[in-house]
């Protein structure tokens, strides 16, 4: 679980992007290509230590495995209201 805030925000940024991807038809792959970018410029700008990556790339993944991260809610159902007579 993440605590700092900084790296709540970069999490948050990764799967937003993630999720706008998933919408416009981007498959896993190509997501897990933007999550390897994202995370060697974090590397790259040494803002971070080796293992608040490590630690985001691990929340990261695990969103991205989980299935239930890219399913489209079902539009509920209208009900008419019943009429008693």
């Amino acid at each position: 679980m993440l605590q700092d805030f900084r790296l709540i925000r970069h999490y948050q940024a990764i799967t937003d992007a993630m999720q706008d991807l998933w919408q416009r038809g981007y498959r896993p792959d190509d997501l897990r290509m933007l999550v390897d970018g994202y995370l060697m410029a974090l590397r790259t700008i040494g803002s971070f230590e080796a293992y608040e990556i490590s630690r985001i790339q691990d929340e990261v993944l695990r969103y991205l495995g989980d299935p239930s991260s890219f399913e489209q809610p079902l539009p509920e159902a209208e009900t008419l209201p019943r009429t008693w007579y």
